[in-house]
């Protein structure tokens, strides 16, 4: 396994033109930063928002107020790979175009959502425990393992892991969300050039059937300290 020498507390402020990252956040003293089926919704929402291909509102009339209060788009400049939302964490898979576009997507989305949260919970004061941790991904081996420890984080709470708050059901083709782009990690099940593939063909068996703990395999650097 190749990844980067990782600086104190596993936080990595190298960022990379075309570069794969994992992201992680929680709430500010490990609290809930999900607390009912609409916090996980809106979050994912405002993910939409930031990811989909951007509407046209100047055409359809919005006006200079309206068009100043949509929130940024990363239409093309990133692209979502995985993620998997947790009480009081999440996880994302990122690729980024640009070296600065990661950085403005988290904070858009995270303003956004800490000022709902706050609002709907009546409180003040951040809501993550800092700024987000992030690992750069430098090999397939790493990035597919990777994919598999997110989608299964939640299998402590849901026997079912397809009806978590996660990317997986969209792996399995259960569900088709056209921001989460899966074809950078199912086309590897297509090549079949990685031993991971000699045993299990389908990403379903690779998550499912394989034994091995994935953050043993990934070295552990799964970001939690």
């Amino acid at each position: 396994m190749i990844i980067l020498n990782m600086p104190a507390r596993n936080i990595v402020k190298i960022y990379i033109d075309n570069g794969y990252y994992h992201i992680y956040n929680r709430g500010v003293g490990k609290r809930n930063i999900f607390k009912d089926s609409q916090d996980y919704t809106v979050f994912l929402g405002y993910i939409k928002d930031a990811l989909d291909k951007p509407v046209d509102y100047l055409s359809q009339g919005a006006t200079l107020y309206e068009l100043s209060r949509i929130p940024k788009n990363f239409f093309n400049q990133i692209q979502l790979l995985a993620y998997c939302l947790m009480p009081n964490h999440f996880h994302l898979l990122l690729s980024q175009l640009l070296k600065d576009n990661m950085t403005d997507f988290l904070r858009s989305i995270s303003t956004r959502y800490s000022m709902y949260f706050n609002k709907k919970y009546n409180r003040v004061g951040g809501l993550f425990q800092g700024h987000y941790k992030a690992v750069q991904v430098l090999n397939d081996s790493y990035l597919l393992h990777l994919s598999r420890y997110i989608h299964m984080n939640p299998q402590k709470n849901y026997k079912d892991l397809t009806r978590a708050y996660s990317s997986y059901a969209d792996y399995l083709h259960l569900r088709n969300t056209e921001w989460v782009k899966t074809e950078h990690i199912l086309k590897y099940f297509e090549n079949k050039v990685a031993p991971e593939f000699k045993k299990f063909n389908s990403y379903k068996k690779l998550v499912e059937n394989n034994k091995k703990d994935p953050a043993d395999i990934i070295g552990k650097l799964i970001l939690e300290d």
